[in-house]
Protein backbone atom coordinates (compact mmCIF):
# COMPACT_ATOMS: atom_id res chain seq x y z
CA UNK A 1 0.00 0.00 0.00
CA UNK A 2 1.37 3.35 -1.02
CA UNK A 3 2.02 6.04 1.56
CA UNK A 4 -0.49 8.37 -0.11
CA UNK A 5 -3.18 5.67 0.08
CA UNK A 6 -2.51 5.11 3.80
CA UNK A 7 -2.69 8.85 4.36
CA UNK A 8 -6.04 9.12 2.55
CA UNK A 9 -7.53 6.13 4.39
CA UNK A 10 -6.42 7.46 7.78
CA UNK A 11 -8.04 10.85 7.19
CA UNK A 12 -11.19 9.20 5.80
CA UNK A 13 -11.54 6.98 8.86
CA UNK A 14 -11.22 9.99 11.16
CA UNK A 15 -13.90 11.88 9.21
CA UNK A 16 -16.31 8.92 9.42
CA UNK A 17 -16.45 9.27 13.22
CA UNK A 18 -16.42 13.05 13.53
CA UNK A 19 -17.81 13.37 17.05
CA UNK A 20 -15.43 10.82 18.56
CA UNK A 21 -12.49 12.35 16.68
CA UNK A 22 -13.40 15.88 17.79
CA UNK A 23 -13.73 14.83 21.44
CA UNK A 24 -10.39 13.00 21.33
CA UNK A 25 -8.70 15.96 19.61
CA UNK A 26 -10.21 18.24 22.26
CA UNK A 27 -8.39 16.27 24.95
CA UNK A 28 -5.10 16.81 23.12
CA UNK A 29 -5.94 20.50 22.69
CA UNK A 30 -6.41 20.93 26.41
CA UNK A 31 -3.30 18.92 27.23
CA UNK A 32 -1.10 20.78 24.73
CA UNK A 33 -2.40 24.20 25.78
CA UNK A 34 -1.86 23.32 29.44
CA UNK A 35 1.72 22.23 29.05
CA UNK A 36 2.64 25.12 26.70
CA UNK A 37 1.11 27.77 28.96
CA UNK A 38 2.69 26.27 32.07
CA UNK A 39 6.15 26.03 30.49
CA UNK A 40 5.79 29.52 29.00
CA UNK A 41 5.15 30.87 32.50
CA UNK A 42 8.34 29.20 33.71
CA UNK A 43 10.30 30.61 30.76
CA UNK A 44 8.83 34.06 31.34
CA UNK A 45 9.69 34.03 35.04
CA UNK A 46 13.22 32.87 34.25
CA UNK A 47 13.80 35.53 31.59
CA UNK A 48 12.23 38.26 33.73
CA UNK A 49 14.59 37.31 36.53
CA UNK A 50 17.56 37.57 34.16
CA UNK A 51 16.36 40.95 32.90
CA UNK A 52 15.77 42.20 36.43
CA UNK A 53 19.26 41.16 37.55
CA UNK A 54 20.77 42.59 34.37
CA UNK A 55 19.12 45.94 35.15
CA UNK A 56 21.19 46.07 38.34
CA UNK A 57 24.38 45.87 36.30
CA UNK A 58 26.18 44.02 33.54
CA UNK A 59 26.12 40.23 33.66
CA UNK A 60 29.76 40.18 32.56
CA UNK A 61 31.11 42.51 35.26
CA UNK A 62 32.68 41.58 38.58
CA UNK A 63 32.75 43.93 41.55
CA UNK A 64 36.01 43.57 43.48
CA UNK A 65 36.36 44.86 47.05
CA UNK A 66 39.33 45.30 49.34
CA UNK A 67 37.76 45.15 52.80
CA UNK A 68 41.16 44.45 54.40
CA UNK A 69 42.62 47.84 53.42
CA UNK A 70 41.64 49.32 56.78
CA UNK A 71 43.44 46.69 58.85
CA UNK A 72 46.89 48.32 58.65
CA UNK A 73 46.79 49.60 62.25
CA UNK A 74 45.74 46.23 63.70
CA UNK A 75 47.96 43.96 61.62
CA UNK A 76 51.67 43.34 62.13
CA UNK A 77 52.12 42.66 58.43
CA UNK A 78 51.28 44.92 55.53
CA UNK A 79 47.69 44.34 54.37
CA UNK A 80 46.91 43.34 50.80
CA UNK A 81 46.24 46.65 49.11
CA UNK A 82 44.59 47.12 45.73
CA UNK A 83 46.90 49.35 43.71
CA UNK A 84 47.57 50.10 40.05
CA UNK A 85 49.82 47.03 40.04
CA UNK A 86 46.88 44.92 41.24
CA UNK A 87 44.67 46.34 38.48
CA UNK A 88 47.35 45.29 35.97
CA UNK A 89 47.23 41.77 37.43
CA UNK A 90 43.45 41.71 36.95
CA UNK A 91 43.94 42.79 33.34
CA UNK A 92 46.35 39.91 32.77
CA UNK A 93 43.78 37.28 33.77
CA UNK A 94 42.33 35.19 30.90
CA UNK A 95 38.99 36.43 29.49
CA UNK A 96 39.27 39.88 31.16
CA UNK A 97 38.57 42.70 28.70
CA UNK A 98 39.36 45.56 31.07
CA UNK A 99 39.69 46.35 34.77
CA UNK A 100 38.88 49.75 36.22
CA UNK A 101 39.77 50.90 39.74
CA UNK A 102 37.16 52.97 41.56
CA UNK A 103 38.55 55.89 43.55
CA UNK A 104 35.86 57.37 45.82
CA UNK A 105 36.19 60.86 47.29
CA UNK A 106 33.47 62.51 49.33
CA UNK A 107 32.78 66.11 48.32
CA UNK A 108 30.13 68.77 48.65
CA UNK A 109 28.46 69.94 45.45
CA UNK A 110 26.66 73.26 45.31
CA UNK A 111 24.84 75.33 42.71
CA UNK A 112 22.89 78.40 43.80
CA UNK A 113 20.87 77.60 46.90
CA UNK A 114 21.12 73.85 46.44
CA UNK A 115 23.80 71.57 47.83
CA UNK A 116 24.46 67.85 48.30
CA UNK A 117 27.12 65.57 49.73
CA UNK A 118 28.13 63.07 47.07
CA UNK A 119 30.93 60.68 46.31
CA UNK A 120 33.04 61.45 43.26
CA UNK A 121 33.97 58.18 41.59
CA UNK A 122 37.17 58.20 39.59
CA UNK A 123 36.99 55.52 36.91
CA UNK A 124 38.92 54.51 33.81
CA UNK A 125 38.08 55.60 30.29
CA UNK A 126 36.88 52.08 29.41
CA UNK A 127 34.46 52.16 32.33
CA UNK A 128 33.08 55.53 31.23
CA UNK A 129 32.50 54.32 27.70
CA UNK A 130 29.92 51.84 29.04
CA UNK A 131 27.84 54.61 30.65
CA UNK A 132 24.68 55.31 28.61
CA UNK A 133 24.34 59.08 28.16
CA UNK A 134 21.08 60.88 27.63
CA UNK A 135 22.63 64.32 27.30
CA UNK A 136 26.08 65.71 26.60
CA UNK A 137 29.14 63.51 26.03
CA UNK A 138 32.06 61.93 27.83
CA UNK A 139 35.01 64.15 28.77
CA UNK A 140 37.68 64.36 26.09
CA UNK A 141 40.17 61.54 26.42
CA UNK A 142 43.18 62.77 28.38
CA UNK A 143 41.31 65.86 29.65
CA UNK A 144 43.46 67.19 32.54
CA UNK A 145 40.60 69.03 34.26
CA UNK A 146 37.72 67.41 36.10
CA UNK A 147 34.61 66.97 33.97
CA UNK A 148 31.55 65.34 35.54
CA UNK A 149 29.31 62.60 34.21
CA UNK A 150 26.28 62.81 36.47
CA UNK A 151 23.74 60.09 37.21
CA UNK A 152 20.15 60.83 36.24
CA UNK A 153 18.88 60.62 39.84
CA UNK A 154 21.62 62.70 41.48
CA UNK A 155 19.36 65.83 41.59
CA UNK A 156 17.26 63.99 44.19
CA UNK A 157 20.08 64.33 46.74
CA UNK A 158 20.21 68.14 46.62
CA UNK A 159 18.56 70.20 49.36
CA UNK A 160 17.80 73.90 49.69
CA UNK A 161 20.38 75.43 52.05
CA UNK A 162 17.82 77.98 53.25
CA UNK A 163 15.06 75.58 54.19
CA UNK A 164 16.98 72.29 54.51
CA UNK A 165 14.27 70.64 52.43
CA UNK A 166 14.80 68.49 49.39
CA UNK A 167 13.04 65.94 47.22
CA UNK A 168 12.22 63.62 50.11
CA UNK A 169 10.29 66.41 51.85
CA UNK A 170 8.80 68.27 48.88
CA UNK A 171 8.41 65.52 46.30
CA UNK A 172 10.11 67.75 43.73
CA UNK A 173 13.74 67.40 42.58
CA UNK A 174 16.04 70.36 43.11
CA UNK A 175 16.19 72.95 40.34
CA UNK A 176 19.81 72.18 39.47
CA UNK A 177 21.06 72.79 35.93
CA UNK A 178 24.04 70.48 35.52
CA UNK A 179 24.55 71.00 31.80
CA UNK A 180 23.91 74.74 31.74
CA UNK A 181 25.88 75.95 34.75
CA UNK A 182 29.13 74.90 36.47
CA UNK A 183 29.06 73.16 39.84
CA UNK A 184 31.05 74.27 42.88
CA UNK A 185 32.81 71.28 44.43
CA UNK A 186 34.29 71.55 47.92
CA UNK A 187 37.04 69.27 49.24
CA UNK A 188 37.72 69.09 52.97
CA UNK A 189 41.44 69.48 53.60
CA UNK A 190 41.68 69.36 57.38
CA UNK A 191 41.01 71.42 60.50
CA UNK A 192 42.18 74.88 61.52
CA UNK A 193 43.48 75.81 64.96
CA UNK A 194 40.00 76.79 66.14
CA UNK A 195 38.60 73.37 65.17
CA UNK A 196 36.76 74.46 62.04
CA UNK A 197 37.05 72.47 58.81
CA UNK A 198 39.35 73.84 56.15
CA UNK A 199 38.26 73.41 52.56
CA UNK A 200 39.21 74.05 48.97
CA UNK A 201 36.57 74.92 46.42
CA UNK A 202 36.66 74.38 42.65
CA UNK A 203 34.28 75.19 39.83
CA UNK A 204 33.68 72.09 37.69
CA UNK A 205 31.63 71.65 34.53
CA UNK A 206 29.39 68.70 33.67
CA UNK A 207 30.22 66.87 30.45
CA UNK A 208 27.24 64.52 30.30
CA UNK A 209 24.16 63.16 32.06
CA UNK A 210 23.19 59.51 32.34
CA UNK A 211 20.10 58.67 30.32
CA UNK A 212 16.71 58.51 32.02
CA UNK A 213 14.57 60.64 34.30
CA UNK A 214 15.12 61.10 38.02
CA UNK A 215 12.84 58.12 38.76
CA UNK A 216 14.43 55.76 36.24
CA UNK A 217 17.01 53.27 37.48
CA UNK A 218 20.18 51.77 36.08
CA UNK A 219 23.56 50.93 37.61
CA UNK A 220 24.82 54.48 36.95
CA UNK A 221 21.74 56.32 38.26
CA UNK A 222 23.18 57.62 41.55
CA UNK A 223 26.85 58.02 40.60
CA UNK A 224 28.98 61.06 39.78
CA UNK A 225 31.87 59.93 37.59
CA UNK A 226 35.15 61.57 36.61
CA UNK A 227 38.29 60.44 34.80
CA UNK A 228 40.44 58.75 37.44
CA UNK A 229 43.72 60.29 36.26
CA UNK A 230 42.26 63.79 36.38
CA UNK A 231 40.91 63.10 39.89
CA UNK A 232 44.27 61.78 41.11
CA UNK A 233 46.05 64.84 39.73
CA UNK A 234 43.64 67.15 41.55
CA UNK A 235 43.94 65.22 44.82
CA UNK A 236 47.72 65.37 44.67
CA UNK A 237 47.54 69.12 44.11
CA UNK A 238 45.07 69.66 46.97
CA UNK A 239 46.58 67.42 49.64
CA UNK A 240 50.21 67.25 48.52
CA UNK A 241 51.93 65.05 51.15
CA UNK A 242 49.09 65.07 53.67
CA UNK A 243 46.79 62.02 53.91
CA UNK A 244 43.88 62.08 51.51
CA UNK A 245 40.47 61.40 53.13
CA UNK A 246 39.44 57.85 52.36
CA UNK A 247 42.99 56.68 51.77
CA UNK A 248 44.73 54.44 54.35
CA UNK A 249 47.92 55.63 56.02
CA UNK A 250 51.06 54.03 57.33
CA UNK A 251 51.33 53.09 60.99
CA UNK A 252 53.01 56.44 61.52
CA UNK A 253 50.00 58.22 60.05
CA UNK A 254 51.73 59.25 56.84
CA UNK A 255 50.28 59.06 53.34
CA UNK A 256 51.40 56.42 50.90
CA UNK A 257 53.15 57.57 47.75
CA UNK A 258 50.62 55.69 45.61
CA UNK A 259 46.85 55.47 45.49
CA UNK A 260 45.04 52.57 47.13
CA UNK A 261 41.60 51.54 45.93
CA UNK A 262 38.87 49.94 47.99
CA UNK A 263 37.03 48.60 44.93
CA UNK A 264 37.34 47.89 41.23
CA UNK A 265 35.23 46.66 38.34
CA UNK A 266 36.48 43.82 36.15
CA UNK A 267 34.78 43.16 32.81
CA UNK A 268 34.81 39.64 31.34
CA UNK A 269 34.38 38.74 27.68
CA UNK A 270 31.52 36.27 28.25
CA UNK A 271 29.06 35.49 31.02
CA UNK A 272 30.17 31.85 30.99
CA UNK A 273 33.66 32.88 32.16
CA UNK A 274 32.58 35.19 34.99
CA UNK A 275 32.59 32.62 37.79
CA UNK A 276 36.05 31.33 36.83
CA UNK A 277 37.57 34.84 36.76
CA UNK A 278 35.77 35.68 39.99
CA UNK A 279 37.36 32.71 41.75
CA UNK A 280 40.83 33.67 40.51
CA UNK A 281 40.35 37.16 41.98
CA UNK A 282 39.29 35.65 45.30
CA UNK A 283 42.39 33.49 45.26
CA UNK A 284 44.39 36.73 45.06
CA UNK A 285 42.96 37.78 48.44
CA UNK A 286 40.11 40.08 47.40
CA UNK A 287 36.38 39.87 47.77
CA UNK A 288 34.53 39.51 44.47
CA UNK A 289 30.87 39.34 43.57
CA UNK A 290 28.86 39.39 40.38
CA UNK A 291 25.28 39.37 39.18
CA UNK A 292 25.93 35.93 37.69
CA UNK A 293 25.98 34.51 41.23
CA UNK A 294 22.48 35.84 41.84
CA UNK A 295 21.47 34.63 38.41
CA UNK A 296 22.63 31.07 39.06
CA UNK A 297 20.67 30.93 42.32
CA UNK A 298 17.59 32.41 40.66
CA UNK A 299 17.88 29.98 37.74
CA UNK A 300 17.85 27.01 40.11
CA UNK A 301 14.61 28.25 41.63
CA UNK A 302 13.14 29.08 38.20
CA UNK A 303 14.03 25.63 36.87
CA UNK A 304 12.25 24.02 39.81
CA UNK A 305 9.17 26.16 39.18
CA UNK A 306 9.33 25.41 35.46
CA UNK A 307 9.59 21.66 36.12
CA UNK A 308 6.55 21.76 38.44
CA UNK A 309 4.50 23.80 35.98
CA UNK A 310 5.54 21.54 33.09
CA UNK A 311 4.61 18.48 35.14
CA UNK A 312 1.14 19.87 35.80
CA UNK A 313 0.64 20.41 32.08
CA UNK A 314 2.03 16.96 31.26
CA UNK A 315 -0.70 15.34 33.38
CA UNK A 316 -3.34 16.82 31.07
CA UNK A 317 -1.52 15.51 28.01
CA UNK A 318 -1.19 12.07 29.63
CA UNK A 319 -4.97 11.97 30.14
CA UNK A 320 -5.37 12.95 26.48
CA UNK A 321 -3.09 10.04 25.50
CA UNK A 322 -5.42 7.63 27.31
CA UNK A 323 -8.29 9.08 25.29
CA UNK A 324 -6.40 8.52 22.03
CA UNK A 325 -5.64 4.90 22.99
CA UNK A 326 -9.31 4.33 23.80
CA UNK A 327 -10.41 5.85 20.49
CA UNK A 328 -8.00 3.69 18.50
CA UNK A 329 -9.06 0.51 20.32
CA UNK A 330 -12.72 1.28 19.61
CA UNK A 331 -11.81 1.94 15.97
CA UNK A 332 -10.12 -1.46 15.72
CA UNK A 333 -13.14 -3.27 17.23
CA UNK A 334 -15.47 -1.52 14.79
CA UNK A 335 -13.23 -2.21 11.79
CA UNK A 336 -12.22 -5.78 12.55
CA UNK A 337 -13.88 -7.18 9.43
CA UNK A 338 -12.33 -4.43 7.29
CA UNK A 339 -8.87 -5.28 8.68
CA UNK A 340 -9.44 -8.97 7.88
CA UNK A 341 -10.38 -8.22 4.25
CA UNK A 342 -7.29 -6.01 3.83
CA UNK A 343 -5.09 -8.83 5.16
CA UNK A 344 -6.71 -11.43 2.87
CA UNK A 345 -6.04 -9.16 -0.11
CA UNK A 346 -2.36 -9.37 0.78
CA UNK A 347 -1.73 -6.04 2.42
CA UNK A 348 1.57 -5.84 4.27
CA UNK A 349 1.25 -6.14 8.08
CA UNK A 350 3.45 -3.14 8.59
CA UNK A 351 1.16 -1.04 6.38
CA UNK A 352 -1.83 -1.88 8.60
CA UNK A 353 0.16 -0.89 11.68
CA UNK A 354 1.31 2.32 10.01
CA UNK A 355 -2.24 3.23 8.97
CA UNK A 356 -3.44 3.18 12.57
CA UNK A 357 -0.32 4.98 13.74
CA UNK A 358 -1.09 7.68 11.18
CA UNK A 359 -4.62 8.07 12.51
CA UNK A 360 -3.41 8.51 16.08
CA UNK A 361 -0.63 10.81 14.85
CA UNK A 362 -3.17 12.98 13.04
CA UNK A 363 -5.22 13.25 16.23
CA UNK A 364 -2.09 14.42 18.05
CA UNK A 365 -1.17 16.81 15.22
CA UNK A 366 -4.58 18.49 14.97
CA UNK A 367 -4.89 18.66 18.74
CA UNK A 368 -1.39 20.07 19.09
CA UNK A 369 -1.97 22.67 16.38
CA UNK A 370 -5.24 23.91 17.86
CA UNK A 371 -3.78 23.70 21.39
CA UNK A 372 -0.81 25.81 20.33
CA UNK A 373 -3.14 28.46 18.94
CA UNK A 374 -5.19 28.36 22.16
CA UNK A 375 -2.05 28.69 24.29
CA UNK A 376 -0.97 31.74 22.25
CA UNK A 377 -4.32 33.38 22.99
CA UNK A 378 -4.14 32.53 26.70
CA UNK A 379 -0.57 33.84 26.81
CA UNK A 380 -1.57 37.16 25.23
CA UNK A 381 -4.49 37.49 27.65
CA UNK A 382 -2.28 36.78 30.66
CA UNK A 383 0.30 39.33 29.56
CA UNK A 384 -2.43 41.92 29.11
CA UNK A 385 -4.37 41.49 32.34
CA UNK A 386 -1.57 40.29 34.67
CA UNK A 387 1.56 42.41 33.99
CA UNK A 388 3.64 40.84 36.76
CA UNK A 389 6.80 42.11 35.06
CA UNK A 390 5.91 45.68 36.03
CA UNK A 391 5.75 44.63 39.65
CA UNK A 392 9.25 43.15 39.27
CA UNK A 393 10.54 46.49 38.01
CA UNK A 394 11.28 45.42 34.43
CA UNK A 395 9.27 45.63 31.23
CA UNK A 396 8.34 42.44 29.44
CA UNK A 397 5.80 39.63 29.18
CA UNK A 398 5.16 37.13 31.93
CA UNK A 399 4.18 34.32 29.56
CA UNK A 400 6.61 33.76 26.67
CA UNK A 401 6.32 31.11 23.94
CA UNK A 402 9.57 30.95 21.94
CA UNK A 403 9.66 29.23 18.56
CA UNK A 404 11.44 26.19 19.96
CA UNK A 405 8.65 25.66 22.50
CA UNK A 406 5.97 25.95 19.80
CA UNK A 407 7.77 23.45 17.56
CA UNK A 408 8.54 21.07 20.41
CA UNK A 409 4.95 21.11 21.70
CA UNK A 410 3.56 20.28 18.26
CA UNK A 411 6.08 17.47 17.75
CA UNK A 412 5.44 16.18 21.28
CA UNK A 413 1.68 16.12 20.68
CA UNK A 414 2.22 14.03 17.52
CA UNK A 415 4.58 11.72 19.41
CA UNK A 416 2.08 11.28 22.25
CA UNK A 417 -0.64 10.50 19.72
CA UNK A 418 1.46 7.89 17.94
CA UNK A 419 2.71 6.42 21.21
CA UNK A 420 -0.89 6.09 22.45
CA UNK A 421 -1.87 4.40 19.20
CA UNK A 422 1.13 2.04 19.10
CA UNK A 423 -0.34 -0.89 21.03
CA UNK A 424 -3.76 -0.65 19.34
CA UNK A 425 -1.94 -0.67 15.97
CA UNK A 426 -0.06 -3.83 17.00
CA UNK A 427 -3.35 -5.47 17.90
CA UNK A 428 -4.73 -4.58 14.48
CA UNK A 429 -1.64 -6.02 12.81
CA UNK A 430 -1.87 -9.30 14.76
CA UNK A 431 -5.57 -9.99 14.12
CA UNK A 432 -6.21 -13.35 12.46
CA UNK A 433 -7.60 -12.70 8.93
CA UNK A 434 -10.13 -15.56 9.10
CA UNK A 435 -11.32 -14.60 12.58
CA UNK A 436 -11.58 -10.97 11.50
CA UNK A 437 -13.68 -11.81 8.42
CA UNK A 438 -16.09 -13.98 10.49
CA UNK A 439 -16.47 -11.20 13.02
CA UNK A 440 -19.86 -9.42 13.05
Amino acid sequence: MRFVDMLAMSLQNLRRRKLRTVLTVLGVVIGTASIVVMVSLGIGLNELTVEQIASYGSLTSIAVYNYGMWDASDSKSEPTYMTDETIAQFMALPHVTFASPLLDVGVQMRQGNYQAWVSLQGVSREYMEDIPLGEGSLPDEGEPNLKLVVGNAVPLWFTDVKTGRGYWETGEPADVDFMGKPMFITFETGYSDDGTTTTKKYMVETAGMVEGGVNDYNRYTYGVYVEIEALKSMLKKIYRKTPIPGQPTTKKGKAYSYFIYNSATVMVDDMANVMDVQQQIRDMGFEASSNVEWLEQSKEQSNMVQAVLGGIGAVSLFVAAIGIANTMMMSIYERTKEIGIIKVLGCDMGAIRNMFLMESGFIGFFGGLVGLGLSEGISMLMNKVAPLSQAMGVSGDLSRIPLWLAGFSLAFAVFIGMAAGFFPSLRAMRLSPLAAIRNE
